[in-house]
């Protein structure tokens, strides 16, 4: 399976938070299951932590390049047509990583590991919770 990891699935899986489902904690740890993250969950990850939301240690930069190195996983580069696209989904919110993180998701052609609801009811987004 080729997954790309939502900002909140990447981190519940690193920090071990037990809201993270079962089937995708096995899913993630599965060699054979081909991990992909967007710079945008590296983004958003840093604006939590700039909002005191999380707490990473030693502190932010450091924790993202250690949690890189564990967690093997393929850089879904952004480009001109995923910015576009983010512009052409139909989604019901503004929320500009949630529209870059979908519209990655499908140029990539992968699968949004995610339990967004705005993410999850879209019929033409391939997800799983």
């Amino acid at each position: 399976m080729r997954l790309l990891l939502d900002t909140h699935i990447w981190l519940w899986y690193l920090l071990a938070d037990n809201r993270l489902s079962g089937e995708l904690k096995s899913l993630i740890a599965d060699p054979t299951t081909e991990l992909w993250l967007s710079p945008i969950s590296i983004w958003e990850t840093i604006i939590l932590a700039e909002k005191r939301r999380i707490s990473l240690q030693p502190n932010t930069s450091e924790w993202i390049n250690l949690s890189l190195q564990n967690l093997e996983t393929r850089e879904a580069l952004l480009n001109y047509e995923i910015a576009i696209l983010s512009r052409k989904i139909a989604l019901s919110h503004q929320d500009p990583a949630d529209r870059f993180i979908a519209a990655t998701a499908v140029f990539y052609k992968l699968t949004l590991a995610t339990v967004d609801q705005n993410l999850t009811v879209l019929p033409w987004l391939p997800t799983i919770s």
